[in-house]
Order: structure tokens, then C-alpha cells, then sequence
């Protein structure tokens, strides 16, 4: 048998599988596509998560493109973290060119051009539907992680959040939040610590200087009504293909407090909502995070905590999150471990700790007898990488040197006018899309505060002056009562909610009403 015969062989024993699976591939060996030695990724496995890294340039956003249609079709719904803004035109219909004619004719079949369903999401005012959540269904826990709070200070944010619960003070943005904090700290300090121990004014200062940060990275857009409900990204269109959810995030990308809030939010309300699905023959969901590199440098120790503990315990779920970065390295170890799908393009060996890099990479890689890996990382082409999966067994499929098969959909953006006319048609736009401010926290304290303000005057006015020692109700009293207890129905779940995932240092909500969930 020759070596091209063994090989083949090779590659056909490691990428054959009886499950639902969809062609990325085919296998190069001496820099030459070998006939036939097909590259599948069996979707029975993409639950346990992947990398896509390489140099810029190189071709790992076509790569995330492909992989993306390919769940599509297989009716797999995905989640895309659009960093860069380019990933848009998977909406619309690709077209042909000598270079997708060139390689279709060395890997086989054949390319046909397609659009895929698309919706256009945003965390601020860009084109999209828009998310949000209340600060109450964010709840203490991820938002102390957010602030990153001390142990003081986070009991202090859960005692705020227990006050409001059991008074009915809804809080929705941060403007309520504030407001209590404020609160808490003033006029009704006294009261509070009857019930809720000593409240400490360092402590209060220190959090609300945390909260305006936060607000000047533009959470304020994120925090509020009408909070997006998860089972919106697991749509499946018309024809049967998955919906592809591109979240757009492009002008967001330097301010980390913003996308870690939320980053935290989806990754503890997916881990919440979704029930236990053991093994199952294809994931629910596929999120993936373009550029991941940006979020390692900047994200906070709680958003990595957080990702490392979601990483390891949402493929239960049926959920599969993949990274897209330039460097293997920028991603922690402790993350990398836990990835089983990984498709490296080219990198660079400009320097010595490039060299050193490139090393450590090709130890991260099932070893060959056919590829000196770390040699092969710096000369393999644009559209070419080395892959490696997980068997619908569970075991590493063999390294593959792949020319990959090209996106169907525009390689490209679309225009101001295909945008447009996409969220015109967007059913979620129409849903979520609609400023609301109801009477929360802040409205409910800053009347009633306003209310016994003037009522005291007018008493003080209307008696004697011995008849003025008589005692008056307290402002916790005061406030707790009229309007607000038309208020109860919007908290009254929140404390189930929060303390389900509190032992893993995470938020979310096990279970949801129809209209009332969040992120």
C-alpha cells in the first residue's frame, strides 16, 4: 500500500460517522488535496465546544462562516458575537469566482450559493432587535462580579436586592438601583438596619462609584425593559434550517464592562433556562465568539471564572461555544483544555516568542505520522488548516492537514439597505424595540419620599406644638405602601431565580412565564 493509499485510509477510519454530519474538508498530505480523504464534523459532538484560531488573514472568520451554515442546515441554531462587524452577509446569497471554482475541483462536490436566516441583534442603538435585562433578574451575585465588589460590599448588594424583594420596589435599571443605594445610605438607613444589620455609608459610596463607572461604559442601554427571552435564539425559519442570531457588538468592543455584563448575563441564563439533555444527536445551540482574544485581554476575573465554569458544565445543556482568535495561547489553559473541535490556521513565526508559541500550539495536537505539526503550522495556505475533533465516541479524531470548503453566503457585509430592509422584517425588532418605563424603585421611593416630605410639613403645620412629639410612621412604612404593592408580581419570582446557580457563582432562571425573561 502506498503512502497516499495508507493515508487515505487513514483519514477515512478517523472521519467517518454514522450520526447526522456536514463536510468541511478534505485532507492534504505533502501539500497536495488527496481525493476522496473527505473531513466531516459529526454534529453529535459539536456540544463539546471548539477553537478556531490563526493569524489575521488567514481564514478563520470564512472558517466560522462555514461551520455556522453547516449547523444551519442541519437545523442547529447559532449564536454569533459579531466583534468586528463582517459577519453580516451570511444573510445574503454568495457568488461564484475562479478561486471557489479552483477548489471545489481539488477537494470534490460541488458549490451552490445560499443565503441563510439571519436576525440582527444589539446591546445599544445600532440596527437589531435589542437586549436588555432588569437589574432584578440580574441579581446580586453577577452583578457584584460585574462591579467586582468585595465580600463586604456584595452582602451589601444582597441585602439591597432582599430589601426591595420583600417591599415590592421593582428594580429594572440602574437608575433604581441607585436610587435604593442612595436610600439605604440616607433617609431610610435607620429603618433598614432594624432588619437587615448595619449598613456601612464606606460601603455604599464605594458601590455607587462602581455603578456610574458602569454606566459610563453604556450599560444603561443594557439594563431595563423589555428583557429578551432566551428561547428567542433557538428559532428554527420556514425551510427548517436553524436561525443564525448575529449579535452585533462592533462598537462595543472597547468598553469591557459593558460585554462582560453581557457575557455573564447569557452565559448564567443558558445554563439556567436549559434543561439537562445529556448526549444528544445534535446541540440545541452553537454560540460562537469571533475575535475572542479582545474578551480574554479585557474581561474581568469573573467573566473568565464564569466562562470556565460554563465551558465545563453547559455541554449537559446541549449548547456548544466556540472561540475564534489569532493566538491558541490567548486563550486560558484551563478553557483550551475543555475544547474538543479544533481548526488551526497558518501562524506567524516572526519572533522568538512566536517560535515558542508555534511549539506550544502543535503539543496542543494529537500527533502524526504524516505532518511535522509545528513545521506545518507556518506554511499551510489562506483557506487551509489543521483539523481535529471528537469522534461521536468521544476519542480525537487524527489531525488532517484540510483545504476548507468555502462559505455559500457573501463573503462580505451587507449594505445600509439590506440592513435595513432585515430589520424591517424582523419580528423581534417589533418585539423588543419599544422603549418602556414603568414605575419601579425609583419612581416608587422618590414620590413617597416626596409624599411623606410633605405630609410631615403639613402635620407639623396643623399641630400644636407639645401635640408634635407624638410619633409619626416611619418612611420605611410610608413607602412600602399604596402603589407599590401593585408592584408585587413583577419580583415575585426573582429570589428563586437568583439563588438557584448561587453555590457556582452564577445568576439566571431555572424557569420562565411567558414575557418575563432575561439574559
Amino acid at each position: 500500500m502506498s503512502k497516499q493509499e495508507a493515508f487515505l485510509q487513514y483519514i477515512n477510519n478517523g472521519y467517518t460517522f454514522k450520526g447526522e454530519h456536514f463536510k468541511l474538508g478534505c485532507a492534504m498530505l505533502d501539500g497536495e488535496v488527496v481525493k476522496g480523504a473527505d473531513v466531516f464534523l459529526p454534529l453529535k459532538t459539536l456540544n463539546r465546544h471548539g477553537l478556531i484560531a490563526g493569524a489575521t488573514g488567514t481564514g478563520k472568520t470564512k472558517t466560522l462562516q462555514v461551520i455556522a451554515e453547516g449547523l444551519s442546515d442541519a437545523s442547529v441554531p447559532v449564536l454569533m458575537m459579531d466583534i468586528k462587524g463582517d459577519l453580516s452577509g451570511i444573510a445574503a446569497a454568495g457568488t461564484s469566482n475562479a478561486k471557489i471554482e479552483e477548489r471545489y475541483a481539488k477537494i470534490g462536490g460541488s458549490w451552490t450559493s445560499a443565503g441563510y436566516p439571519v436576525e440582527l441583534l444589539t446591546l445599544s442603538h445600532e440596527k437589531g432587535a435589542r437586549l436588555r435585562a432588569t437589574v432584578s433578574e440580574f441579581g446580586p451575585v453577577l452583578l457584584s462580579k460585574i462591579l467586582e465588589l468585595n465580600d463586604t460590599q456584595a452582602g451589601l448588594v444582597a441585602m439591597i436586592f432582599k430589601y426591595c424583594d420583600d417591599n415590592k420596589l421593582p428594580l429594572l435599571d440602574l437608575k433604581d438601583f441607585k436610587k435604593v443605594l442612595q436610600f439605604v445610605s440616607d433617609e431610610g438607613k435607620k429603618e433598614l438596619e432594624k432588619d437587615y444589620g448595619k449598613i456601612s455609608t464606606t460601603s455604599t459610596g464605594t458601590i455607587l462609584r462602581k455603578v456610574i463607572e458602569l454606566e459610563q461604559q453604556g450599560a444603561t442601554v443594557f439594563f431595563g425593559e423589555k428583557s429578551f427571552e432566551v428561547d428567542d435564539l433557538m428559532h428554527i425559519g420556514d425551510d427548517g434550517r436553524g436561525v443564525i442570531s448575529i449579535v452585533r457588538v462592533a462598537d462595543i468592543q472597547d468598553r469591557p464592562k459593558l460585554f462582560s455584563t453581557f457575557m455573564l448575563s447569557l452565559l448564567a441564563e443558558l445554563y439556567a433556562t436549559l434543561p439537562e439533555e445529556g448526549d444528544m444527536d445534535k446541540p440545541k445551540l452553537v454560540m460562537f465568539i469571533d475575535e475572542a482574544h479582545l474578551i480574554f485581554q479585557e474581561a474581568s476575573d469573573a467573566l473568565l471564572q464564569q466562562i470556565e465554569t460554563i465551558v465545563k458544565l453547559i455541554r449537559s445543556k446541549g449548547v456548544g461555544i466556540f472561540f475564534c482568535t489569532q493566538n491558541p495561547m490567548d486563550v486560558p489553559p484551563s478553557v483550551l483544555g475543555q475544547l474538543g473541535l479544533k481548526v488551526q490556521h497558518a501562524l506567524r513565526a516572526f519572533t522568538a516568542n512566536d517560535r515558542k508559541t508555534i511549539k506550544q500550539t502543535a503539543e496542543n495536537y494529537p500527533l502524526s505520522d504524516y505532518y511535522k505539526t509545528d513545521e506545518l503550522l507556518t506554511q499551510i495556505g489562506i483557506g487551509e488548516a489543521l483539523v481535529t475533533c471528537l469522534s461521536e465516541k468521544g476519542t480525537p479524531t487524527p489531525l488532517a492537514a484540510t483545504m476548507l470548503t468555502s462559505p455559500r453566503s457573501r463573503m462580505d457585509i451587507l449594505s445600509d439597505d439590506e440592513m435595513e430592509a432585515l430589520v424591517a422584517k424582523s419580528k423581534l425588532v417589533r418585539k423588543y424595540n419599544q422603549e418602556i418605563d414603568s414605575d419601579s424603585a425609583y419612581e416608587i421611593l422618590t414620590a413617597k419620599l416626596e409624599e411623606a416630605a410633605e405630609k410631615s410639613k403639613e402635620e407639623e403645620e396643623a399641630k400644636p406644638a407639645k401635640g408634635r412629639q407624638k410619633e409619626e410612621k416611619g418612611i420605611f412604612e410610608t413607602i412600602v405602601t399604596s402603589s407599590a404593592a401593585r408592584q408585587a408580581g413583577r419580583t415575585a419570582a426573582n429570589i428563586i431565580t437568583r439563588s438557584l446557580l448561587g453555590a457556582l457563582g452564577l445568576g439566571g432562571r431555572s424557569s420562565k412565564k411567558k414575557g418575563t425573561s432575561w439574559f
